[in-house]
């Protein structure tokens, strides 16, 4: 086979706008949110599992942990807003990817803080970006699903918040233990 062969090949198949069809994609699709919304609620689960022993660490009492909660859901409640009007302006593929970004950006400067004011940023950042799973879990499900399955995709992917809450305190005292 010859380079020209290829490459009109190549230009036959996009003339006739070929497109490789996934089974079941709808399927993988809301599998994957249902995975991203485990992975949601295990971040999010961690920070109540850990606090006895990060709030020793850090100097910190309740009213601290009071006040970054506080704040967690103040962020988590305009996220959702927010995220809401971002997945209805960029689509939302490239709205979970900023979502997912965000919050898993955010997970990770937890490991920077040194007190109150910075963990609070980060923790306000954390429910910024958490928030946009759900305007994007439904927005997935109105545009992959037709009316007479949307309510057993909304079953999967909402399934996986008290799978996260589940599964969270095994993952996080294990994950605790070995490596502090």
């Amino acid at each position: 086979m010859t380079i020209t062969t290829i490459v009109i090949a190549i230009f036959y198949v996009k003339k006739l706008k070929f497109k490789m069809k996934i089974k079941g994609l709808r399927w993988w699709i809301i599998v994957l949110i249902f995975i991203a919304t485990v992975i949601n609620y295990v971040d999010r689960t961690a920070f109540a599992l850990l606090w006895p022993e990060m709030g020793k660490d850090l100097g910190m009492d309740n009213s601290d942990y009071a006040i970054m909660l506080n704040i967690f859901m103040a962020c988590y409640a305009a996220g959702k807003f927010l995220s809401g009007k971002l997945y209805d302006k960029i689509g939302t593929r490239l709205g979970f990817t900023v979502s997912i970004v965000v919050w898993s950006l955010a997970s990770l400067l937890h490991a920077f803080t040194k007190g109150l004011i910075s963990l609070s940023i980060v923790r306000g950042l954390l429910g910024l970006g958490e928030a946009g799973n759900w305007p994007g879990a439904v927005k997935s499900n109105g545009e992959w699903f037709p009316i007479k399955e949307r309510a057993t995709a909304q079953g999967i992917f909402n399934s996986g918040a008290s799978i996260g809450n589940v599964i969270a305190p095994f993952i996080i005292v294990y994950l605790y233990t070995q490596f502090g």
